[in-house]
């Protein structure tokens, strides 16, 4: 097809590839528990779906400003100065259709050939695809299970060279559920502020915690060098309405919604609408989603620990875990792929995370208590039937 050279360089979510494998295992008849895709299986709250329909109504159908509508700059930048007790105003608010377009347009408008950024290993894969499609060198920062997966700063500052021009952090984290405490975000946002390096907060989490306080780099860092990461996907089951959001200086505000204006002119009004009726009204269907969150967490975690060569630690947020699989005898991907197309059960092998993922695997819990109990029957009936050769 005679592709630009740069393609080559774009990677994927492993998510999505088994994610369909799985679909076609199940036209065939076969039944599979879907714990692979990091979706929230709730519906969107009502109360948002109304807003979204009445905006069609009321003719929200047009271009709007390609930083975003008012209404929704408002509401974000109010939410997030009363949730993270900093002052926020409206223009530091760019809007985006998702929340990959703000770490994509974020390296685009910074990384070079010959720059270097560092991102977290085991990570959301997206941020080395990427740095690698900008030209850049990604340089993989280990997060280890014996730190709780927690980055070592003492590490990062290693990490960092003459080249380095981007930070990425993410907490809580996918895919191992970690979350940064105040001590380890503070010590980065100082490093790269110390440095001139600039620090990609991504908060998309933010809302789903179990134990601890959710903390932001914006808070202690250089602001002008910070753009942090959010959304309506996790918090408000909102995936596929593609509405995400980018808190950043007004002063990097304007070339990030000229990339915007390039690529999709702005983000659709309506969604946008029903955007901010998702942070200004009701939060039961958040909080209820939570602590049903919490109670699947619980459920796997225990469940995992229980079975013959899987240890798994309890995470902290998000909807993942990421049990250690050495012991059973296999391999990250080859219990994957054995796991669905003997066992079952959809999970994706820890090196779709990066390198340091191997000897893992990720389970998304969002799906019933039912069907997790299922899945660790499936699980630990392969383990016990098929062993691994020694």
């Amino acid at each position: 097809m005679n592709l630009a050279t740069r393609m080559s360089r774009l990677g994927t979510e492993t998510a999505f590839e088994v994610l369909a494998r799985a679909r076609a295992l199940e036209a065939q008849g076969r039944s599979i528990i879907h714990l692979e895709i990091g979706e929230p299986d709730f519906e969107t709250p009502s109360n948002v779906i109304a807003a979204g329909k009445k905006a069609l109504d009321d003719g929200f159908t047009h271009y709007g400003p390609s930083p975003g509508l008012p209404q929704l700059r408002e509401a974000i930048a109010a939410d997030f100065s009363a949730r993270r007790g900093l002052d926020v105003s409206p223009e530091r608010v760019v809007v985006y259709p998702g929340g990959k377009p703000v770490m994509f347009f974020m390296m685009l408008a910074l990384l070079e050939s010959g720059d270097e950024a560092i991102f977290p290993s085991p990570g959301f894969p997206i941020y080395e695809s990427m740095i690698n499609y900008c030209g850049a060198t990604p340089v993989a920062l280990p997060l280890r299970e014996e730190n709780e997966f927690k980055l070592d700063v003492a590490e990062l500052e290693g990490l960092v060279t003459e080249r380095t021009k981007v930070v990425v952090i993410n907490s809580p984290q996918n895919p191992t559920g970690a979350l940064l405490g105040k001590q380890e975000i503070e010590a980065v946002a100082k490093l790269c502020a110390d440095k001139g390096l600039w620090l990609l907060s991504d908060e998309i989490y933010s809302r789903i915690i179990y134990e601890g306080v959710h903390d932001t780099a914006l808070r202690y860092g250089d602001p002008s060098r910070i753009v942090v990461l959010d959304g309506f996907s996790k918090t408000y089951a909102m995936t596929g309405w593609r509405l995400g959001y980018g808190i950043m200086s007004e002063e990097f505000s304007v070339p990030m919604a000229r990339l915007q204006t390039n690529a999709t002119s702005c983000t659709a009004a309506m969604v946008q609408m029903a955007g901010a009726e998702a942070l200004t009204g009701d939060q039961t269907a958040v909080d209820d989603m939570v602590k049903e969150f919490h109670r699947r967490r619980d459920v796997i975690v225990d469940g995992l620990n229980a079975i013959e060569g899987v240890s798994c630690l309890r995470p902290k947020g998000a909807f993942y875990v990421f049990p250690n699989i050495r012991g059973t005898g296999y391999s990250s991907k080859e219990l994957e792929n054995r796991l669905l197309d003997e066992g079952g059960v959809a999970a994706l092998s820890g090196t779709s995370f990066g390198t340091h993922g191997d000897g893992f695997l990720r389970f998304s819990y969002a799906n019933s208590v039912e069907n997790i109990e299922e899945a660790l029957r499936r699980f630990a009936s392969f383990l016990e039937n098929n062993p691994a050769p020694r």
